[in-house]
């Protein structure tokens, strides 16, 4: 097994390669006992029932019921099946930390697979039983496996107090040091919270946490910051928006991570979370790093555009002279002959307006930020922000590319296996679709120690400095964060 591809990539650096984003494949003959013990069925379908993407009901009906019912296309399958080694050592733990020298991993974070969907249950009691089944499972069967495979607690967060106490609990009961908590939480639109399953399917929006939550989320971000928790967020948005395709799953999954990424990313920055919480730090997982290049970019370009001042001293209707509007549109129109009545509808053209001034307040989209200048931005959005990015992105090196962004910046791109999911069929392969970025020139080896040592280390020693005690990393960790202070 030395030999494997990713084995010889490995012996060739000068650093360890963590894994920021594998996955495990519940076992769920095992799994089902903790359940159970909770008083939770093991009717998976069932238990699943109203969870958006994730219900596999499209295929119990027939195609007319299908587009009768526009039912957003589930997958087909999900978990690699061509060699049993590879779906082995994603299901058991301690096969996984044996081949880990053959996939070129000295550590992996490993996020739940089931525990991902048990997020969004509707149902608190069984939401919250099979949450915490989940976690006493993962922490059973990765036992004897620590050093080099740290499990991921699935934190349910329909409320802020649930998230507080099953964090707690996870933290404090089960010794966890990583956990996962969903990118958004579907809630019902007021007054169908009791309608049946087919309406609650399209009525619904979506809470992110920040701007518009009808919850306030500060308690809870405090409280991870106290125990030392940078929580990863991992949500697919397959059934939100325009990912409803009812006979294309591929349509519904291409960017799917990124757009649930991108909607939590920026509702937390608009409602200042970052500002409030600085120390606060936040993975946004398997959507890669193209898209929080492009938000980044756009942050900076909005808040130059449409800043208060900005607003008043371009935008506002009082600055147009209607005289030399009135010129120009007497000489110039063609479908309407303007009358003052419209010229004075024109001038005003913009909604919101009528008869009234709106105070500077109801215009500044950036009031939580309480910020002067673009060049505030890249310190509240860069240091909270990390990105995981999968092996085969050939976006992955766009977050490097400091010369492209805003004030220098760059981005915190790190690398995630994704392994025991569809998109790595081979486990001792997954390693070389990363040094590909080198091999194309695209990254410098110096860029993909960042990539995969780096910020992933500093990802979680920056929430707490003891993260990697115990692990085959912690001296590395350890002069690492030296060499940087």
């Amino acid at each position: 097994m030395n030999s494997s591809p990713s084995r010889v990539i490995r012996d060739r650096l000068a650093h360890p390669v963590i894994d920021a984003d594998g996955h495990t494949s519940e076992y769920l003959p095992a799994f089902g006992t903790y359940l159970r013990d909770v008083g939770i069925s093991t009717d998976f379908n069932h238990l699943f029932k109203g969870v958006l993407g994730a219900a596999a009901d499209w295929y119990e009906h027939t195609p007319a019921e299908r587009q009768r019912k526009h039912l957003t296309k589930s997958p087909w399958w999900t978990r690699p099946m061509r060699d049993a080694r590879d779906r082995a050592a994603a299901c058991f733990p301690r096969y996984l930390r044996e081949r880990m020298d053959e996939l070129g991993c000295d550590v992996s974070v490993v996020y739940p697979s089931t525990g991902l969907a048990f997020l969004q249950v509707p149902n608190a009691e069984i939401r919250r039983g099979a949450c915490r089944a989940l976690n006493r499972y993962h922490r059973d069967a990765f036992e004897g496996t620590t050093d080099r495979l740290i499990p991921v607690a699935a934190i349910p967060a329909h409320t802020p107090q649930e998230a507080i106490e099953e964090l707690e609990y996870a933290v404090l009961e089960l010794g966890f040091r990583a956990a996962v908590i969903p990118s958004y939480i579907p809630r019902p639109v007021p007054g169908y919270e009791q309608a049946d399953d087919d309406t609650r399917r399209w009525a619904f929006w979506v809470d992110t946490f920040g701007i518009d939550s009808d919850h306030d989320y500060d308690p809870f971000w405090r409280r991870c910051i106290e125990l030392g928790i940078s929580p990863g967020t991992h949500t697919q948005g397959n059934g939100v928006g325009f990912r409803r395709s009812t006979g294309n799953w591929v349509y519904n999954h291409i960017g799917h991570f990124a757009a649930s990424g991108e909607a939590l990313c920026k509702s937390l920055f608009l409602g200042g979370v970052t500002r409030r919480f600085p120390q606060l730090r936040l993975a946004l997982l398997e959507g890669g790093v193209g898209w929080a290049c492009s938000l980044y970019g756009d942050l900076v370009g909005h808040w130059q555009k449409r800043n208060v001042m900005a607003l008043r001293e371009n935008l506002d209707p009082a600055l147009l002279d209607v005289g030399v509007w009135a010129g120009g549109a007497g000489r110039w129109a063609r479908v309407a002959r303007p009358t003052p009545e419209r010229i004075a509808g024109s001038e005003l053209s913009t909604p919101g307006h009528a008869g009234r001034r709106p105070s500077d307040d109801e215009i500044d989209e950036f009031k939580a930020l309480g910020i002067a200048s673009a060049e505030e931005i890249p310190g509240l959005f860069v240091p909270n922000f990390y990105f995981g990015c999968e092996a085969d992105d050939p976006m992955n090196a766009l977050a490097f590319e400091s010369r492209r962004w805003p004030f220098g910046a760059t981005l915190n791109a790190f690398y995630g296996s994704d392994i025991g999911h569809f998109d790595v069929p081979s486990l001792p392969e997954v390693l070389c679709e990363a040094w590909e970025n080198v091999e194309h020139g695209w990254m410098n080896e110096e860029q993909f120690r960042r990539f995969t040592f780096e910020n992933p280390s500093r990802f979680y020693l920056e929430s707490n400095p003891r993260f990697f005690e115990g692990t085959v990393v912690s001296d590395a960790v350890a002069g690492s964060r030296q060499a940087e202070s």
